[in-house]
């Protein structure tokens, strides 16, 4: 499935980026195509220490433990492209025995961790999408389709939390699809993701039945401008973190 992306997006990743942006991240060079050598499974780090501030929470239980603090300081812009297969993009598997993906919604129930958690600061509009070019490569291509592109704005969470914010409070609202996207700051920065999409016409070729759930839980660690492609048989993700643009400190 890696090699099939990395062909289809190739003349879309090497889009350069603007001077300026690259000035803000510290780069002087254009994010490199989508590699799994790009962005590797991510080993856990120390977290790095941060201020916080409260948090008021929107999605609390009344039974919820107390919900930490959120995060202040930098602000980042995160920008996901959800797209599905056409055809089977893997082995077939037993299905039935995944289990349904879980993480932390900001304002929910005590987390995994413990520190401040991301703020949720503005859903962007597609006019400032900048993956607009390689979801329409998918739209155009034989093997994908493209099911859901929103950008956001927000602060990150503390290393080990998984505290983030849920598709819908994101703009995404797709039949069957449904989880949680953190971003999280330790040593490294590290963008994840717990997704559950439960497909009635699952791809061919994997011998799922109707109605089959497919789970993805990933965490990676990522760079500024650097696409990240998050994979599954079944569906995948691509997802680029910049600094904010905007009145707030850019992230680090």
């Amino acid at each position: 499935m890696l090699k099939r992306i990395a062909a289809l997006l190739a003349v879309a990743l090497v889009t350069p980026l603007s001077a300026a942006l690259a000035q803000t991240s510290g780069q002087s060079a254009p994010a490199p195509a989508i590699s799994p050598q790009v962005t590797p499974p991510i080993a856990p780090h120390a977290p790095a220490a941060a201020a916080a501030t409260a948090q008021p929470s929107t999605a609390a239980s009344p039974s919820a433990t107390p919900t930490a603090p959120a995060a202040t300081g930098p602000a980042y812009d995160i920008e996901i492209v959800i797209f599905r297969a056409k055809i089977a993009l893997g082995q077939p598997e037993n299905w039935a025995a995944e289990t349904t993906a879980s993480a932390t919604i900001t304002g929910g129930e005590a987390s995994s961790g413990s520190g401040p958690v991301g703020k949720l600061l503005s859903v962007l509009p597609a006019s400032d999408y900048r993956l607009t070019s390689i979801a329409s490569e998918l739209r155009s291509s034989d093997a994908y389709v493209p099911v859901a592109h929103a950008a956001w704005v927000q602060t990150a969470s503390a290393w080990g939390t998984r505290a983030g914010f849920s598709l819908q409070s994101l703009g995404i609202d797709v039949p069957g699809l449904s989880g949680v996207i953190f971003f999280e700051r330790g040593e490294f920065l590290h963008l994840g993701m717990t997704l559950d999409y439960t497909m009635q016409n699952p791809p061919p070729g994997l011998n799922a039945p109707p109605g089959t759930t497919f789970v993805m839980n990933e965490t990676r660690r990522v760079r500024f401008y650097e696409r990240n492609y998050y994979d599954h048989p079944a569906f995948g993700v691509i997802a680029l973190v910049t600094p904010a643009r905007g009145p707030r400190p850019p992230g680090r």
